[in-house]
Parts: structure tokens; sequence; C-alpha cells
């Protein structure tokens, strides 16, 4: 069985997700799979057959429509997914509709959360910059929360850090940061994903680390 979570609405989505975890069974043995650690051969024996020490399993995937070859891998292989006799699980951002339709036909449950229209305005991302500027270790997470409830990407989060730690530099704004350290932020926010993806950890967790230990 092929269970989706899908949509815009990230924290009514989670919670409904975090509930479909706290009812499975007691033993159940799991998987988690995110872009990060997307392995095709793992894969494709999760979904041919029992493990060695199980009979049966489910398999959680976390945000692979990120990365287009892994969405495209696991699209080509829904309709042995759904035959498999183990459990596979999808949380996605919001999906277009070719790929929820292959998701319908391939027969999975889907729950689908979107944000009404009041909520659906843009999250301002300055709010984040400024609380860098005032060296608010408080509020620069708190407000990467929020953005992160909103849906809005991280790249886009670490762009606006990035532009702010540059107007810093060229204004010499050195009152709450040095010149050096506002360099080495820079330095370490222009490769944090990329090392986080090196290490095998979750861009969100590297970036929320990352934050809380900037300054």
């Amino acid at each position: 069985m092929i269970y989706l979570f899908a949509g815009d609405d990230a924290k009514i989505k989670r919670k409904a997700y975090e509930k479909f975890i706290d009812f499975l069974p007691k033993g159940t043995e799991t998987f988690f799979i995110n872009k990060n650690n997307f392995d095709r051969i793992q894969i494709e024996s999760l979904y041919s057959g029992a493990g060695l020490f199980f009979t049966k399993c489910v398999v959680f995937f976390e945000n692979i429509s990120e990365k287009e070859d892994h969405l495209d891998f696991v699209l080509e292989k829904l309709d042995l997914i759904t035959s498999s006799q183990n459990d596979f699980v999808f949380l996605e951002g919001k999906l277009n509709k070719p790929i929820l339709d292959a998701f319908k036909k391939a027969r999975a449950e889907l729950n689908i959360f979107e944000l009404s229209k009041d909520k659906k305005e843009r999250y301002n991302n300055f709010l984040l910059a400024d609380a860098l500027a005032d060296r608010n270790k408080f509020q620069l997470w708190l407000h990467f929360r929020f953005a992160m409830d909103k849906g809005v990407r991280m790249e886009e989060l670490i762009g606006i850090l990035f532009w702010k730690v540059k107007d810093m530099l060229l204004k010499k704004n050195f009152y709450k940061f040095s010149e050096a350290e506002l360099k080495a932020f820079a330095i370490k926010i222009s490769y944090l994903l990329q090392e986080a993806r090196k290490s095998g950890t979750e861009d969100e967790s590297a970036f929320e680390q990352f934050l809380l230990e900037a300054f």
C-alpha cells in the first residue's frame, strides 16, 4: 500500500504524518529514506520482498521529489511498489497534477493538505535577515521555523542571509559583528547544503544547527 502526505500546509501535514506513525503497531520494522540517503538498490530490495529479519516493513520517503532523478525513479517503480507486501509512505511538499495523477493511478491513499487562500500570503524573508543583523539568535531561529512552516525553500533563506551579510560588509556595518565574523558566516553558509549532503545530514537539520551555532 502507498500513502502520500503532500501539500503546502506544512504544519497540518506534519501532524497528520506523525499521527500515522504513532498508529503503527509496536515493533514495526521501519526505514526512513530522504533525498540525502536515497539508495536505488536498497529501495528495490524493499519493494521486492521480505527482509532477512522481518516479514513486513514500512518505508518512509521524505522530500525525495526535490531531486528530479529520485522522483523519476520512484514514479517509474510505482506499479512495483504498489504490488509490494510492504507499505510505502511519502511525505512531500506541493506536487503538480501529473505527479498526483501518477499516485492516484497507483491506487495510493492521498492525503493532501493545502493552505487556505488567506494563509498563502508570502512570508517576509527580510525578518530573518533583520534578526541576523540584530544578532538575535532566538529571533533568527524563530523566523527560520516560521519560514519552514510556510514552505519557503532553504535555498531562498540562505540567499537572503548571504545577501544581508554582503550588504553589512559593503556598508561596513560592524556594530554587532566583526568583519571577520561576517566573512566567516558568508563562507560557511555558501557551502552549508553542499557539505550537509556530502555527509548525509538532512538539509533542514543542518541549516537549523548552523543558525543555532552561528554566534
